[in-house]
């Protein structure tokens, strides 16, 4: 029987969570790794400077305080018994798309399992406000954890997986978006007088990639981005390798 790691970035009771744990427990060994409490737009930052404290809440269930990436690595090198065959993420209350790939805790855990080999998907819901519900995105994530079961993962390669909260019925394999949200900074002043600013997000779009996950979600379909962990621009590697040698002249 399979061994799956389930953790998050919204805390290990969230209701997104839940809903994928109860999607996936007849698959095979459940494990659930996750932060005690909410720790969204982490990223895949590390806890370096203080213990990262955990506690077992339940069978196969710990709580870690510390972000995504820490509950992973706790889970992978200390508290499972076993080495996973997979990691999934989520399901977040929210949507990972475009540039928050890079923000997203949601990601970053998933990033983590790529990292050490492991077949590893992101999934979230994308919707904002009220009125969220995780039927849909919990079904496909089972049948995502299935075929990724039977197929496995191409080396280095995890799976950004958004599902827009009304679904029309689609999948899309689609590109990650350029950034097509601007930031907005909400100015104000606490109680006691300090001033502070409230960092929020607006989208802007002009001219969407068809092939983009943006489009596929407007166009009420899943979407599905492989994402890989070596960033090298090879393109660049070929054009401007031959700063090399002008930066060794001019730097001696």
């Amino acid at each position: 029987m399979p061994h799956i790691l389930i953790t998050n970035d919204d805390g290990i009771h969230a209701e997104g969570l839940r809903a994928l744990v109860g999607a996936l427990e007849d698959l095979g060994t459940i494990s659930v790794v996750a932060p005690s409490h909410e720790r969204s737009a982490a990223a895949q930052s590390l806890t370096l400077r203080q213990p990262i404290f955990w506690e077992q809440i339940e069978e196969n269930e710990w709580a870690v305080e510390g972000t995504p990436a820490d509950a992973v690595i706790l889970a992978l090198n200390k508290l499972l018994p076993s080495r996973p065959d997979l990691v999934i993420s989520g399901i977040n209350r929210g949507g990972n798309l475009g540039e928050n790939v890079f923000y997203s805790g949601t990601v970053g855990a998933a990033m983590e399992g790529a990292i050490n080999h492991i077949p590893a998907v992101a999934i979230s819901v994308v919707h904002r406000g009220r009125n969220f519900h995780y039927e849909h995105a919990a079904r496909f994530a089972r049948e995502m954890a299935l075929l990724t079961l039977a197929e496995g993962m191409p080396e280095g390669v995890m799976l950004n997986v958004n599902v827009p909260l009304e679904w029309k019925g689609g999948v899309r394999f689609t590109r990650q978006s350029r950034k097509v949200t601007r930031n907005v900074l909400q100015e104000g002043t606490d109680p006691r007088g300090r001033s502070f600013f409230w960092l929020l997000e607006q989208e802007h779009i002009e001219g969407l990639d068809p092939e983009s996950d943006y489009a596929a979600i407007f166009d009420g379909a899943i979407s599905v981005t492989p994402l890989h962990l070596d960033r090298t621009h090879e393109t660049s590697l070929n054009h401007i390798s031959h700063w090399a040698t002008i930066l060794e002249s001019n730097t001696r």
